[in-house]
């Protein structure tokens, strides 16, 4: 390869990590800002939560759609043109005149993510080709998108420090606008086979399930397990899943269907995209936590609490540095199963901070964590990503985004259920009023707020010991959880790294990659 065609390469793979970095970064930076927005805009705790799902649920929604219209009409066309609408949706977000309108703007930003993320990874697919180059690559895009998470607080807290809560969504332009002309100017278009059909039954039942799912999931987190909106709206998500996956069996004799089911009969794409799921998992375990932890139990403000959670880049940026400097050959199994017992070892050793626990050990456990999720989520990715042929590789994509957004969404909510019935089970609130034991329940940061309006320093100690055990218990069963996946990883990843098929998974043998799940290691 040229020195020129490397560099062009370099700069698209730029262009396509600050794409997904900007995705990353709105995923947590409003976050911060909701307090303020409730304020400003006078929403009601409906409104609020609408104004933070409504980017989820369209994101759902849409992803398998814009795999497909990318992988037909030319992926490059599409990303740039929902980099533009990204930018347009966050100056609507920005200057959104009530929740309603911001409400609606949420959902045009998770319309532009549905495609921004799945044709970043398709572009790139077809703009690497070799293994050693693809794994390279795809380690730089699962560390943008990481890198978003711990990202937004800092950048969100240091902007409402000296801005109004619109700036928020503003930060988001800039970083559009260089990302849409750095991939106009240096990305080629690719697209599928000519002639390809549009499966519209699919992708309308796709929809659907997908929705619904994730639906469910975000109102079993808010209202409980037992909640009947919850369980009929996952229900009926299943059911639509089951009727997709017939209805694709069914179009996959005679047409073009939406998905092609035979990826699931591949192992890298199947344990590759459950444990990128995972690592949602561990990730929900810091950013629910560790927050909350400095804000209501050390006292630090937004801004402080970004910039403790730093040394996950950190860490993350010493994982992906190593697995860059490793041939793809070495250890498929063994790298992503010491990532994640990192993970879990890191996750482990934060069981043991306490109210009054210096900084210092914090951040030593937040870089352990940091540095196993850069190990596993680069290696699942790239076992799941190299196992899509060219020509539905926007699909394809798309599908391995599906099944992390709703599996990390269904595991956010069980994950959160958790914490939320530690924290309240954990509470020792002697004397008080039922009406104050129920606003101190719902929340720590609510239970803070009441302890110090009443002056009642017994009180606040009570609510942040209850936080801390319950932090304990989260970050146990997370940590129990990144074990099982190191298990997983040593049992079932393939022995061997996976190589970019030329063709469709059928048309090409896959060896290894289409093992039984029962073969040895």
């Amino acid at each position: 390869m040229s020195s020129t065609e490397a560099t062009r390469k370099a700069w698209a793979l730029g262009a396509i990590g600050l794409s997904l970095l900007v995705v990353g970064v709105d995923a947590t930076i409003l976050n911060v800002a909701v307090p303020t927005i409730s304020a400003d805009l006078d929403a009601s705790t409906s409104q609020l939560q609408w104004i933070v799902d409504a980017f989820t649920l369209v994101l759902a929604a849409a992803l398998l759609p814009a795999g497909l219209l990318g992988d037909k009409y030319g992926r490059k066309k599409f990303l740039v043109a929902a980099l533009i609408l990204f930018g347009g949706a966050s100056l609507w977000c920005a200057y959104s005149g009530s929740s309603g309108q911001l409400i609606a703007a949420r959902a045009v930003l998770g319309l532009g993510a549905a495609f921004i993320v799945p044709m970043s990874t398709s572009v790139l697919l077809n703009l690497f080709e070799t293994e050693q180059e693809r794994t390279k690559a795809i380690g730089v895009i699962a560390v943008s998108t990481m890198l978003g998470l711990p990202l937004g607080p800092v950048v969100g807290g240091a902007l409402l420090n000296h801005f109004w809560w619109g700036s928020v969504f503003l930060i988001n332009v800039p970083l559009v606008v260089i990302g849409a002309l750095a991939v106009a100017k240096v990305v080629p278009e690719s697209r599928g086979s000519e002639g390809v059909g549009i499966d519209f039954l699919g992708v309308v039942i796709s929809s659907v399930g997908l929705t619904a799912l994730t639906f469910g999931a975000i109102e079993a987190g808010e209202k409980g397990w037992g909640s009947a909106e919850a369980l009929l709206s996952l229900g009926g998500g299943v059911v639509a899943l089951i009727v997709f996956v017939l209805w694709e069996l069914r179009v996959a004799v005679t047409g073009n269907p939406l998905v092609d089911l035979r990826l699931f009969r591949t192992r890298g794409f199947v344990w590759g995209s459950v444990l990128s799921t995972i690592v949602s998992f561990a990730m929900f375990g810091l950013i629910f936590a560790l927050p909350q932890y400095f804000q209501a139990v050390q006292g630090t403000d937004a801004l402080g609490t970004g910039l403790r959670l730093l040394p996950m880049i950190g860490g993350l940026l010493v994982g992906a540095s190593a697995i860059n400097k490793m041939r793809p050959d070495i250890g498929p199994r063994a790298v992503p199963a010491l990532g994640f017992l990192l993970v879990a070892i890191g996750l482990f050793m934060g069981t043991y901070t306490e109210t009054d626990t210096g900084y210092g050990y914090v951040a030593v456990w937040i870089v352990v964590i940091g540095a196993g999720l850069g190990l596993a989520m680069t290696r699942s990715m790239a076992a799941a990503l190299n196992s899509l042929a060219k020509e539905r590789s926007g699909v394809g994509s798309a599908v391995v985004q599906a099944l992390r957004q709703v599996g990390g969404a269904i595991g956010v909510a069980v994950l959160g259920s958790v914490a939320n019935s530690s924290y309240r089970n954990n509470l020792d609130l002697k004397n008080a009023s039922q009406q104050v034991e129920d606003a101190v329940s719902r929340s720590v940061s609510t239970g803070v707020a009441v302890a110090e309006k009443m002056h009642d320093t017994v009180m606040l100690g009570a609510v942040r010991d209850a936080f801390v055990d319950a932090m304990h218990t989260l970050l146990f069963v997370c940590s129990g959880i990144g074990v099982v996946a190191a298990l997983l990883a040593l049992a079932f990843m393939p022995r061997r790294a996976a190589l970019p098929p030329e063709k469709e998974p059928a048309q090409e043998g896959l060896g290894d990659q289409a093992e039984a799940p029962g073969s040895p290691a």
